[in-house]
């Protein structure tokens, strides 16, 4: 999808400076604002919006398990159903699936994060070899196919190859699904230079990442050896599960993330995902770091993960941004609502995550804002020259929220809104959301009902 130059007209847009009315955003062929102007009158040629906001990019996301949605919410004949049911529900699934039908799936979940508006994508890709365990001949085939899915739909992408090379944190080995995604330390270097080549034909504002996949799945060694060498945006899973506290604690004699604290230089650069499970000093640590926590509050729900400590954190400075993770239910607003929600039922209290007399659906999405940029190395998250132009445009009336203003806008697109609210979407410029669909849907929607009849059939 090409990037066009053009300019979009807004009633109401939300600026750095906060809200101004008829503003003007010109997009360059570059795919970056170059300019924006208040007070305005438009042009015959532009897009015309009800209100424009800088979109959010979606920090963390596995797109393979969008087919699973429907497929996991039956209770297990006996036990407690957890995380680690899941799991092994996720690991059948994942065994038939083809390089086809794995890109099919990717394209149908990058189209659906844009119809909710998502500007961006981190893809945080460990799905790379075939059923049991052996590569294909060409060892970046499902980052290629990653790629193909974010071509045909336009949206900005930072692919975020995983290394995965052990079952626990004792350094059992892999078994079962898991091998699908393993590699040696040697074998995932190949595989991650495969994947920059595969990244080649994208556009200017595609990021290569890396991502260690846990202190489950990755030893110290090869942990060290990464974060050394990584220059890019580097994410990892941490404090997701009390079983993995367990484990980490037997190991190392530390909880993981007070192990990861004391023994890495955690910065900017590293975005760690979940951080469910932190003692309150850990929390305060965490946010003093500058390292943005990767919160999936919709799959964390789903999951039955647990609630992360909100309050504490932000109110410490802490960083943080929203990812689709499983994909169940892919929503801007869902995400944030959920985040606020579970703080609300945590806490019995209403308006959890703002401060006095501040909107809670403003100060979540700019801070959402903020952090998925960050986390995905990404130049964006501003109406503002210079910027990759990745915007969304809200059209309230569509459930019904009419006459709303100001940061009420955000107050009602986040809590009583849905997707239904997003008219338009621009990832870098490219204009792949109007009239709120995709333009690719039809062929994108068509080739993943062949592809997901095709999946049910063989599980």
């Amino acid at each position: 999808m090409k990037t066009g130059a053009g300019a979009i007209h807004a009633a109401t847009a939300l600026l750095p400076s906060g809200w101004a009315k008829d503003v003007r955003a010109e997009i360059g062929a570059d795919g970056r604002m170059s300019g924006v102007q208040r007070g305005a009158a438009a042009a015959p040629s532009d897009v015309r919006v009800a209100v424009l906001l800088p979109a959010i990019s979606n920090l963390h996301s596995h797109t393979f398990q969008r087919a699973m949605a429907g497929l996991s919410e039956a209770r297990g004949p006996s036990g407690r159903d957890s995380f680690w049911t899941w799991r092994e529900i996720m690991y059948r699934f994942l065994d038939v699936l083809t390089p086809d039908e794995i890109e099919a799936i990717a394209a149908f979940s990058f189209m659906e994060m844009q119809e909710a508006g998502f500007g961006a994508i981190a893809e945080f890709h460990y799905l790379h070899h075939q059923p049991g365990g052996t590569p294909y001949e060409d060892l970046g085939e499902l980052s290629m196919r990653i790629a193909a899915a974010a071509a045909e739909t336009g949206i900005g992408l930072t692919l975020l190859p995983v290394h995965y090379a052990q079952g626990g944190v004792d350094g059992r080995p892999l078994a079962g699904g898991q091998l699908r995604f393993g590699n040696d330390l040697d074998r995932f270097l190949q595989l991650h230079e495969r994947a920059d080549e595969a990244l080649a034909p994208l556009p200017g504002d595609t990021t290569l990442g890396t991502a260690p996949h846990s202190l489950r799945a990755v030893g110290a060694d090869d942990l060290r050896h990464l974060a050394a060498r990584s220059a890019g945006p580097f994410h990892m899973h941490i404090a997701e599960q009390e079983k993995e506290i367990e484990e980490t604690l037997a190991v190392f004699g530390a909880r993981p993330m007070a192990w990861l604290l004391d023994n890495f230089g955690v910065d900017e650069r590293w975005c760690l995902i979940h951080c469910t499970h932190m003692t309150p000093q850990e929390t305060e640590r965490l946010a003093g770091t500058g390292a943005i926590a990767g919160l999936c509050p919709v799959t964390e729900g789903n999951l039955g993960d647990g609630i992360f400590d909100g309050a504490r954190f932000l109110e410490s400075g802490g960083r943080f941004g929203i990812g689709s993770d499983s994909n169940i239910r892919i929503s801007v607003a869902g995400e944030l609502r959920q985040f606020e929600y579970s703080q609300r039922l945590h806490d019995r209290a209403r308006v959890v995550l703002a401060g006095a007399n501040q909107s809670a659906g403003r100060n979540l999405y700019e801070r959402a804002l903020s952090g998925g940029a960050q986390a995905l190395g990404r130049d964006c998250g501003a109406i503002e020259t210079g910027r990759w132009a990745d915007l969304v445009a809200l059209d309230l009336e569509c459930d019904g929220l009419f006459g709303l203003s100001g940061d009420r806008v955000l107050d009602g697109w986040i809590f009583a809104g849905s997707n239904r609210c997003v008219t338009d979407v621009w990832s870098a410029g490219r204009h792949a959301v109007r009239g709120g669909r995709h333009v690719a849907r039809e062929a994108v929607a068509a080739r993943y009902a062949t592809c997901i009849r095709g999946v049910l059939s063989r599980i």
